[in-house]
């Protein structure tokens, strides 16, 4: 079992509830076990501002999967949820994102690991410090330290997942 991190994002149609299924859905896909998840965070858009406050959560996940096998995995699950890409940081019911895969590093067109922004994202960092603190983000650091330096007013911890 390989073990992965995916982010969680929503800002339409009861984000919260939208969170919560989302990672009950990623239990049950095939091949990928669901260990555990952060709290639920409020957030600010990022990009497009003119939307909604999101809810975010990072997910801990096992799975015997490839990288490129759980990314469309996540991808499909996005589309079952509902998802529409109208344009770059849109609105949207469900947004997954690959952050980390087992100490992983690759570049590609369809996927970068460790994500190439996640060190940038308060919303990604300080939900994932919860799970993995002392994990190293290619040569950016450390979570903990990441998370840190990002934490900001805007990232508002609610309950947990």
């Amino acid at each position: 079992m390989t073990r992965a991190y995916v982010a969680l994002g929503s800002n339409l149609e009861q984000p919260e509830q939208q969170i919560r299924a989302a990672l009950a859905a990623l239990d049950t896909l095939e091949g990928v076990r669901l260990v555990r998840a952060s709290a639920l965070y409020r957030t600010r858009p990022v990009g497009y501002l003119d939307q909604p406050d999101f809810i975010n959560a990072v997910a801990e996940v096992e799975t015997v999967l490839s990288a490129s096998d759980l990314l469309s995995a996540l991808l499909a699950l996005e589309t079952r949820f509902g998802r529409v890409r109208s344009f770059r940081n849109a609105p949207r019911v469900l947004d997954l994102d690959l952050l980390l895969y087992d100490g992983c590093e690759q570049a590609g067109p369809a996927l970068t690991l460790p994500h190439p922004r996640m060190h940038e994202r308060a919303f990604v960092m300080v939900p994932l410090a919860e799970l993995a603190p002392d994990r190293a983000v290619g040569s950016h650091g450390t979570v903990a330290a990441l998370a840190a330096t990002l934490a900001t007013p805007d990232i508002e911890r609610l309950a947990e997942a």
